[in-house]
């Protein structure tokens, strides 16, 4: 029997839009308190509204420690505890060729996609230490097992995150601290929107929606704590 969410609490990165947005509402439908954090603080607003209250916001952005470390140590004296963090902030460019990608913006897909994911897994792990338990969800990409056309600093963060997640579940095992990576396929959200060449419609009417991949974090949050999902490729059957 799948484990009851009431009373979970569950913090979101990149609550604002897309998958996190669909996940933050899909944990507070399913009755876990939930903190969704993002740095579109109108965003945030809109999704509280959204949810009848049932959410709580804090403006964040996830590549500044001080700003990290302030959502878990607010979040922790709201609620007593963090029993799920799911990140799903990411970005890519336009200009994503190597022959056009700088040192200025690798660095900025680094800081987003992937030191973003450190800082809070960093902030999270001791209080899911103490309390002997927690689940931490990295939402990916399926260019990690289908190289494309995303960009190598896409492809090269995305890759950075598996590893995260995987190493983070290692070492933290005997915590009862378990980790997750979702790997979605073609994903109806904003990000498209940032394609050197936009996707055909033709595509996105067979794409995933971001309620799918919500449905895949509440899956693997409701499993017992003995058991854990490494790794979940999710793709659009059609594409």
């Amino acid at each position: 029997m799948s484990e009851d969410l009431s009373g979970q609490i569950a913090i979101v990165v990149g609550a604002s839009s897309g998958m996190g947005r669909a996940t933050a509402l899909a944990l507070s439908q399913a009755g876990a308190n939930v903190m969704a954090a993002a740095r579109r603080l109108d965003r945030l607003e809109e999704l509280r509204s959204e949810s009848n209250g049932s959410i709580e916001v804090l403006q964040t952005d996830a590549t500044r420690a001080t700003d990290v470390e302030r959502l878990v140590a607010e979040t922790l004296a709201k609620f007593g505890r963090v029993d799920v963090l799911v990140y799903a902030t990411g970005t890519n460019i336009p200009e994503r060729a190597l022959e056009a990608l700088t040192e200025e913006t690798w660095n900025d897909m680094v800081a987003t996609n992937l030191t973003g994911a450190f800082l809070c897994t960093k902030a999270v792990l001791p209080s899911m230490r103490t309390q002997q338990g927690g689940l931490i969800v990295y939402l990916s990409s399926a260019a990690v097992q289908m190289p494309d056309v995303s960009g190598v600093a896409y492809q090269a963060t995305k890759h950075g995150m598996t590893g995260l997640a995987h190493g983070t579940r290692v070492e933290e095992k005997a915590n009862g601290i378990r980790t997750s990576v979702i790997f979605p396929g073609l994903c109806d959200t904003e990000i498209l929107g940032k394609r050197p060449i936009p996707t055909p419609r033709r595509l996105l009417d067979h794409s995933l929606d971001p309620g799918d991949v919500a449905e895949a974090v509440l899956f693997i949050a409701r499993l017992h704590p003995r058991a854990v999902v490494p790794e979940m490729q999710l793709l659009p059957s059609r594409l």
